[in-house]
Order: C-alpha cells, then sequence, then structure tokens
C-alpha cells in the first residue's frame, strides 16, 4: 500500500465514521517522514474543500506517552478554522471518533518564527497572547492501537478544539506553575500544571518553531498554537458537559448532545 492509498484509508475511516486498522503495518515503524507526508496528503484535500489552515497542535508532550510510543519528542499536527467548538456551544457527538479531552494552553504568534534554533526567550518574545484551550483528541486507528507512525499520519489524532476568551500576555502569566483543572459533569478528571508540558509549555512551542523551520513551513504571524496537556486526557460520551479552569486564564466548557 503506498502513501496516497494509507491516507485514503484514513480519511475512509474519517468519512464513515468507522475506525480502521493501524496502518504502521504499510511502513517501517519509526519512518516519521513519511507519516507525515500522508498527514499532509489529507490536509490538502481539506484544502481543497475550502477549509483554512489556522496553527498547529503539538502532541506527545508527555514523557510518559512518548515511553509507551516509543519516541523521544513530540509530534505535531495541522488545525483547520473547521475544527474549532464556539465555547458554551452544544456540539452533536457524532461530530467525533473515539472522542477524549485536555485541557492546555494556547497560544497566539505575532511574529514569524523563521529559526531552525529558536531560544525560549525568541518564542517568548513572539507570542501575542496565551488562553485557555480545551482539546478534542480523536482517532481514526480502531481502538486507539497507535505507535507514533499512525499518530502522525492521522494529524497527531486530532479532532477539535474550543478556546477561552480572556486574552492574557505572557508577562501576567507564569506558564509553567499556573494549576489546571478539568471536569466532566462536573466531577474533577484531569489535574496538572505546565510542568506536564514538557516542563514548560513554552519548550513545546520552541520544539515545533524549530521542527517546522526545518520542514520549510515556518510558524507564522497570527498562527494558533495548542502547546500540550497540562493534565491526563479523559474520555467523554454523548451528553457530557466539559468543563476546564487554569489559573491566570480562566474558565472554558462545552457540552455534547
Amino acid at each position: 500500500m503506498n502513501l496516497t492509498e494509507i491516507a485514503q484509508q484514513l480519511k475512509q475511516a474519517e468519512n464513515s465514521k468507522q475506525p480502521c486498522a493501524p496502518i504502521r503495518k504499510h511502513l517501517n515503524e519509526k519512518d516519521i517522514e513519511s507519516a507525515y507526508k500522508i498527514q499532509q496528503l489529507n490536509i490538502e484535500k481539506e484544502l481543497n474543500n475550502g477549509k483554512k489552515i489556522v496553527g498547529k497542535k503539538i502532541g506527545l508532550t508527555s514523557k510518559k506517552v512518548q515511553e509507551q510510543l516509543g519516541v523521544d519528542q513530540p509530534d505535531f499536527g495541522i488545525l483547520l478554522d473547521s475544527m474549532e467548538i464556539s465555547a458554551n456551544e452544544e456540539v452533536d457527538f457524532s461530530e467525533f471518533m473515539q472522542p477524549k479531552v485536555e485541557t492546555e494552553i494556547a497560544f497566539v504568534l505575532k511574529k514569524d518564527l523563521l529559526k531552525i534554533n529558536h531560544s525560549i526567550e525568541e518564542i517568548r518574545e513572539a507570542i501575542d497572547y496565551a488562553v485557555i484551550a480545551i482539546e478534542i483528541v480523536g482517532s481514526r486507528i480502531k481502538n486507539w492501537d497507535i505507535k507514533i507512525t499512525d499518530t502522525i499520519a492521522d494529524n497527531a489524532s486530532s479532532s477539535h478544539f474550543v478556546l477561552g476568551t480572556q486574552r492574557v500576555a505572557l508577562d501576567q502569566l507564569d506558564v509553567v506553575n499556573s494549576k489546571m483543572k478539568m471536569f466532566i459533569n462536573e466531577k474533577i478528571v484531569s489535574e496538572g500544571d505546565g510542568n506536564s508540558c514538557l516542563g514548560n509549555p513554552l519548550n513545546a512551542v520552541v520544539w515545533l518553531a524549530n521542527k517546522m523551520a526545518e520542514m520549510n513551513s515556518p510558524l507564522k504571524s497570527g498562527e494558533l498554537i495548542l502547546s500540550g496537556a497540562l493534565g491526563p486526557m479523559a474520555v467523554f460520551k454523548k451528553g457530557d458537559t466539559i468543563s476546564a479552569s487554569i489559573e491566570g486564564l480562566g474558565d472554558l466548557q462545552f457540552s455534547t448532545t
């Protein structure tokens, strides 16, 4: 099976809402380059259908998850305008596939990041503001049976995202120590802080900026960056209300029907 056929298998799974078998059997297990090519093939189809890129998401920012998948680095996926859910919106659960939620800090850039080797201070200076975000991850792979090539090819298991409305400058926010809490139906399901995201969410953005420049697709002013989970992800189901808070960034919620 070639890369185009693998991409089509994932797209068919998405369109039919029927998860497919892992695609890694068609690739070398560590062939990350081909996995990103598969991701790009399906993103190009979305762009041809009129959707627009609004940013990137960073995945695998937990060392424990990296160990589970046998890798030593994060990965990234592409965020499209069609993935955004408005805060407090009620969403039809059928929009999702095997969904889970996680809470993280999102950043919006005010400068292009063109270098291959950025410092954390350069990243800090390039960020316009931060907001709280809930990311909905979903897998086109049956039973979340994934390794690194599966999730990268599947756009880093992206699904949807929800953004808060409180925009905060970085000099007004402790991105490492601000506490996060996430709830499903008012029951707490996840807690954490910036230490859970590569020790500092800005470290994740450094990695992404360098990676994207290396791939000749540098991050640009105006892009949204979902920097990675501040605590464990949680499974949710139809009818649930998901809410979250991060100190300094306020609250956020959405619900499903």
